[in-house]
């Protein structure tokens, strides 16, 4: 049964992706993307731990076993580090609407990985709102269909946050939604910490300017609200609902750049957001019915 708090959360989530992927395209102007990355991630754990400890929640950290932080440190490799620099490498070798419809279909994978490693059941609702968020999605960016080097890596990284967010969905059986987004954050922020010393760009870090400061604060203020209402949403409901609903947030986004940054919305481009919108409603309104129902059998 999917919860609506759940479902709330998680639509939250998305509202907050579009907020965020909009201030982010100004915040990361001047940034090597992954000391940016590195820094926001790195920001939110710290962030994740003064709250874990101010909602004295520290006793779940006490109690958590060796393979509970295990499997959070597995969370943060497929989650928090590896998918993020296969995903900013890609873009460099092939930016575009086809990178972004590459994207935008983690739904998919999501859903197809669900059903194999946690036999969640796809309904009616389900189905014909992904196919709505496909068409709207395919509408709104116009893909050429070309595949270069670029789309492999990020597709790749597509795929890995997938499997992450299935595994995630098993480890939320023992664990809160918060303590695994520190998992993520705080492990992934480590390794990328160790890629930006590989790489000698740690010198980076401590030559950013004040405004630069200020970008990481405000996008990192963004990605603690996503990372804490998305993992507590995703406790509630299947990984193939709750990642689809996070497709509103391109539309989000697009709308922000209509209103700020005067970029024009094409009559097709409308179209497909309106595909978007109706296939979230699907979503919604049937994992709510579905919900309802549930719950008046075991009544």
């Amino acid at each position: 049964m999917e919860s609506k708090k759940g479902l709330m959360l998680v639509l939250g989530t998305a509202v907050i992706s579009g907020f965020s992927i909009f201030i982010n395209s100004y915040g990361v102007k001047g940034f090597d993307s992954s000391v940016f990355t590195f820094s926001k991630n790195f920001a939110v754990a710290l962030a994740l731990i003064a709250l874990i400890l101010g909602m004295r929640q520290w006793r779940e950290i006490a109690r958590l076993s060796r393979r509970q932080w295990s499997q959070l440190f597995v969370i943060g490799v497929i989650g928090g580090s590896i998918p993020f620099l296969l995903f900013f490498k890609g873009l460099q070798l092939a930016s575009g609407a086809t990178a972004s419809f590459i994207h935008k279909t983690l739904f998919l994978y999501a859903a197809v990985f669900a059903v194999i490693f946690l036999k969640e059941k796809l309904s009616k609702g389900l189905l014909i709102g992904c196919a709505l968020l496909l068409a709207g999605n395919f509408v709104v960016l116009m893909p050429k269909l070309t595949f270069s080097f670029g789309h492999l890596l990020i597709l790749i990284a597509a795929l890995f946050w997938a499997v992450e967010n299935v595994y995630a969905k098993h480890v939320l059986k023992d664990i809160s939604g918060t303590m695994v987004a520190f998992g993520r954050m705080f492990f992934g922020s480590l390794i990328l910490l160790l890629f930006l010393i590989a790489t000698d760009k740690q010198t980076l870090l401590l030559g950013m300017t004040p405004a630069q400061y200020g970008w990481i604060g405000i996008t990192s203020l963004l990605l603690l609200a996503y990372v804490v209402t998305y993992y507590n949403g995703l406790k509630l409901v299947k990984v193939s609902s709750a990642t689809a609903i996070l497709v509103l947030g391109s539309v989000i986004t697009t709308l922000l750049d209509l209103l700020f940054k005067g970029t024009p919305v094409t009559l097709l481009q409308a179209f497909g957001m309106a595909l978007i919108a109706a296939g979230i409603v699907s979503i919604v309104w049937f994992s709510s019915a579905s919900g309802k129902i549930t719950s008046a059998k075991a009544a």
